[in-house]
């Protein structure tokens, strides 16, 4: 069965002087104020279409990872995925970097990079932004 998960946004005034706020609908987790400096410079307490994008894409990597683990009869102790989303004014998101710590007792470093690159191929996040390099860099911890 699909779901839908909504957030919404309210903006005012110009891009670079207005100002507005994300709410997360679906969860109720709350809401957070956009401004373009935040987007292009500084983020100074607020954030960024880029910074939704690298939570959303860090989240769907770690439960693909995982769940391309358990297909192969492991479980790990540990994941940790940092996404590092670039924006260049004027070019848009530029790339994006996935950063893998996991700990996974019993698999070997060539099981994982092999596991760890799927799930980059496999995560829907990735597949939804096909359009942009996405470069991995994966570290199994002993």
């Amino acid at each position: 069965m699909a779901t839908v998960r909504t957030a919404h946004t309210v903006w005012q005034g110009d891009l670079p002087s207005g100002s507005g706020q994300v709410t997360l609908d679906s969860s109720g987790l709350g809401t957070y104020d956009v401004t373009w400096k935040a987007r292009a410079e500084q983020a100074e307490g607020k954030t960024s279409p880029e910074e939704l994008i690298a939570a959303a894409h860090s989240a769907c990597f770690s439960m693909a990872f995982s769940h391309a683990l358990g297909e192969e009869g492991k479980t790990p102790d540990r994941v940790q995925t940092t996404a590092d989303v670039s924006f260049q004014p004027g070019e848009g998101i530029t790339g994006i970097h996935l950063t893998l710590n996991a700990s996974v007792p019993g698999l070997s470093e060539a099981d994982f990079q092999r596991i760890a690159e799927g799930a980059k191929t496999g995560c829907p996040v990735s597949a939804a932004l096909t359009g942009t390099t996405i470069t991995l860099e994966a570290s199994l911890e002993a």
